[in-house]
């Protein structure tokens, strides 16, 4: 029993040892829970800060925030900015400027970021973990490669833009076209050295294929009027909804000849058809609109398709479900810039009811002039159903402009990349070029990331089959 004492002391000391050794090595543990975090922080102009664990550093974009358009009443429009990956040119000062529209009405910029163009894409969290759903993964055909790319929240009450009444949302394309032309020119001006110079693109797709014209002819209209010019070099318009008029009067021919609907179901269109366009010559534009929407209905019931936009796919672009619920996270929001009290509207009813008699008037008049003072790209994914091939095809061939003969006149020459693969088909003449992508639908750069980025980049820098030998461009760098 003697020799018992020391060993028990001996084990206790041990013991105590042991646990002052475990709480040394787990203090720095607990005390960088009590401090400011070491990484890098995304500071939101309203004072509130996050950590970017949920976003990798080099995702988040270069500027973020809002553009005021009224400084009124406080409507802003919500940007993400993303300067080019690798500079090409010889300073970013000379390095082009895209902005993405996207259509709706009313949905936000946003899709266009994450899941089309932007150079970073939502995708689901395959390590199945509940508290972090999606991750964002690196997109290999973004737009910003070697351009800028500046996403707009158009109009306000879109996305995180900010309405401040919903009178205020406008109901029109010179109000859409006011807007963004402030927008703009507040952007220009938080680095007016950088951006004033820099040769400006305007893109978007769907219903933008108003807000595009609509601002681009608002653009040469101002420059013409004051000493402050925006340097507008193009517009693109992606499966645009234009010249509603003449569009609306194509959807049965195209679900017919793509085997989608009977001999009797494309007269019982027609008819439908026909009725929205004499509404529209009667500038009866909320019926013409209702009418236009009966149309599309009796598409989808005929057809029984998943989604009009891709008539190849089984089911409807899921992604857009990630990106919204992506963006409902707080700590995205604060990331982002985004105001605390702003909510996500993915695609605002407000706003698609405000611009509501907008729907079936025509903005043709507008990429006249763009297409006389500018230049002008048209691209289709070959399965829309919407307002695809077909349906631009109709449109451009009734343009006024002097050259249009010698456009449609033009070869249309096949188009392929990485070798032998077939990408679609361009047409173009002078300033107007015609695209159509295969394999895609509605959301071209979400079905083809990489042939749209060789698309874009191909007719900025007048490359390939969009070579202009008066190019001023130098040559791109892979």
């Amino acid at each position: 029993m003697e020799s018992t004492t020391p060993k028990l002391l001996l084990k206790l000391t041990i013991l105590i040892s042991i646990s002052v050794f475990i709480l040394i090595q787990l203090f720095p543990i607990f005390y960088l829970h009590q401090v400011p975090s070491l990484w890098p922080q995304a500071t939101s102009k309203f004072g509130s800060s996050s950590p970017v664990s949920l976003f990798p550093k080099q995702a988040l974009p270069t500027k973020s925030g809002y553009l005021t358009v009224n400084s009124t009443t406080g409507s802003s429009i919500f940007y993400t900015f993303y300067e080019a990956q690798s500079l090409t040119f010889p300073d970013l000062s000379q390095t082009p400027l895209l902005i993405w529209l996207q259509g709706g009405p009313g949905c936000s910029s946003l899709f266009g970021n994450f899941m089309e163009i932007g150079p970073w894409h939502v995708n689901l969290n395959h390590h199945h973990d509940h508290k972090h759903p999606f991750v964002l993964e690196p997109n290999p055909g973004s737009w910003n490669r070697i351009f800028g790319l500046l996403f707009l929240d158009n109009p306000i009450g879109s996305g995180f833009s900010i309405a401040s009444s919903t009178e205020e949302i406008p109901t029109d394309q010179f109000s859409v076209a006011k807007h963004l032309y402030i927008a703009i020119t507040e952007f220009i001006k938080l680095d007016s050295t950088l951006f004033s110079s820099r040769l400006l693109y305007i893109v978007g797709e769907s219903y933008a294929g108003k807000y595009v014209p609509a601002i681009g002819y608002y653009i040469l209209k101002k420059n013409d009027e004051s000493n402050h010019v925006i340097n507008l070099a193009g517009v693109a318009i992606g499966n645009g909804l234009v010249d509603p008029e003449t569009q609306v009067g194509t959807h049965a021919d195209n679900a017919y000849f793509s085997g989608l609907i009977n001999e009797k179901q494309r007269s019982e269109m027609e008819r439908y058809q026909n009725e929205a366009i004499r509404l529209a010559k009667l500038k009866r534009w909320r019926d013409a609109t209702n009418a236009r929407h009966q149309v599309v209905d009796m598409l989808r019931d005929m057809t029984g398709l998943p989604t009009l936009f891709d008539y190849s796919k089984k089911t409807p672009y899921h992604k857009t479900q990630w990106v919204t619920d992506f963006l409902h996270d707080e700590k995205v929001k604060r990331i982002l810039s985004v105001e605390e009290s702003a909510v996500f509207r993915n695609c605002s009813h407000v706003v698609s009811v405000a611009l509501y008699e907008d729907n079936m008037k025509s903005v043709k008049y507008m990429v006249e002039l763009l297409v006389k003072r500018s230049k002008v790209l048209l691209y289709q994914g070959q399965f829309d159903l919407w307002d695809g091939v077909f349906s631009t095809e109709a449109w451009v061939k009734t343009l006024e402009w002097e050259e249009i003969g010698k456009f449609l006149a033009a070869e249309r020459r096949v188009w392929r990349v990485r070798g032998d693969e077939l990408a679609g088909y361009v047409q173009t003449w002078e300033s107007l070029s015609n695209v159509v992508v295969s394999r895609a639908g509605h959301l071209v750069p979400a079905d083809q990331p990489l042939n749209s980025q060789a698309m874009i980049e191909g007719w900025i820098l007048e490359t390939g089959l969009f070579r202009n030998e008066q190019s001023s461009f130098p040559p791109v760098q892979s």
